[in-house]
């Protein structure tokens, strides 16, 4: 297991949103939790999110996977980065490298991505709209971040995929080691050069955009039926001007807007439904056959565990602890088996020292047939 070498409550106060910082020795000993010819392996499978990014002669290529095994027995010894999205999903000590930042909400957790970078490597100096922690693993890279963009940089579109600046003045310029840590706030622009080759890992949170939680709220709205209403106005009155919109009709077209927004149970399920879905692909795999209730309660009953699928978010609303929203789903129980549910939510194992009832078991059962949660056979 990795635990951090630093208060994460202190870093919180300190520097979240505020400034990037280096954060040397945060992981002490730091051993990585995967090797480069597994990482390899992972950007082969076609679920699997990842890009191969190349520098060869200042040109600037970009490509998605998945890779054959012939694509890496022919690689150039620099200027090149291969890169896996969502890491987390698909490698269990990647995912046990992720666990160490519980401490921060996962409905703001995005993934775990790691780079394999050989001498030289990188995908140039850029701007990312979401915070993130990079690890240094084996090796050393050079990073350097700039000022928070305020308007000052100018955009660059290299090998129509990657977003670049055309540069920018450090304001730290260090070498990463193995167990340090860069921590980069939004719009902040930086640049990492592999001095020799290494591994990565930067972990992600990004909050929706304005503009996201908008139209998904249209298509929440829409799938659930809401709001089909009209504006009926028996008070309504001739007009002299065709062409007018009256203040007194436009306030009450804004009200209907409002109205949505205004009820908190309506908004309380969008938020949780939207926050429990991940952006990457998931390892969920339905068990055939399907697990009986009876046969789940012997599982525990002998001492058992059951475990989530890496990277499933299951969340729930801190005044409402017998609804929880997993994958998108709304999951609702009684009262007597709330501590289950928010045990399902901050846990990755079911522990067969808790006690569970009936309606505990059969849902535990449908969590696990879905491909939810799964038992090692």
């Amino acid at each position: 297991m990795y635990q951090l070498n630093f208060s994460m409550a202190e870093f919180v106060e300190q520097y979240w949103h505020k400034q990037p910082t280096i954060i040397k020795g945060g992981f002490k000993d730091f051993v990585d939790p995967i090797s480069p010819e597994e990482l390899a392996g992972l950007s082969m499978e076609k679920e699997v999110d990842s890009r191969f990014v190349s520098n060869q002669d200042n040109k600037w290529s970009a490509e998605h996977g998945p890779f054959s095994e012939d694509k890496f027995g022919q690689l150039p010894q620099s200027h090149w980065q291969l890169i896996v999205q969502a890491a987390n999903h698909w490698h269990q000590g990647a995912a046990q490298l992720a666990e160490s930042f519980k401490q921060l909400p996962n409905w703001l957790f995005d993934d775990l991505m790691i780079c394999y970078s050989a001498e030289h490597g990188g995908v140039g100096p850029h701007i990312d709209q979401y915070d993130v922690f990079i690890v240094q693993g084996h090796g050393k890279r050079q990073w350097k971040v700039g000022a928070k963009d305020e308007g000052q940089y100018k955009e660059s579109i290299q090998a129509s995929a990657l977003r670049q600046i055309e540069g920018f003045d450090p304001i730290i310029d260090q070498v990463l080691e193995p167990g340090d840590i860069l921590y980069i706030p939004p719009g902040f622009p930086h640049e990492g050069t592999t001095l020799e080759p290494s591994m990565s890992y930067s972990i992600g949170y990004r909050s929706p955009k304005e503009q996201e939680l908008i139209s998904n709220f249209a298509d929440f709205v829409l799938a659930h039926d809401m709001g089909d209403t009209h504006l009926h106005d028996p008070e309504f009155k001739t007009q002299s001007n065709f062409g007018q919109i009256r203040q007194s009709d436009l306030a009450s077209l804004t009200k209907m807007l409002h109205s949505a927004l205004e009820q908190p149970n309506t908004v309380s399920d969008f938020m949780g439904c939207l926050l429990s879905q991940s952006r990457h692909q998931l390892d969920i795999v339905a068990p055939e056959p399907l697990w009986k209730a009876e046969e789940v309660s012997n599982h525990l009953a002998a001492q058992g565990e059951i475990y989530k699928v890496s990277g499933l978010k299951a969340l729930y609303h801190e005044t409402e602890t017998n609804v929880a929203y997993i994958n998108g789903e709304v999951i609702k129980v009684e009262e007597g088996d709330s501590a289950l549910l928010t045990s399902l939510c901050n846990e990755s194992i079911i522990s067969p020292e808790q006690t569970f009832s009936p309606s505990a078991i059969a849902l535990i059962t449908d969590l696990v047939n879905k491909g939810y949660w799964f038992i090692e056979e």
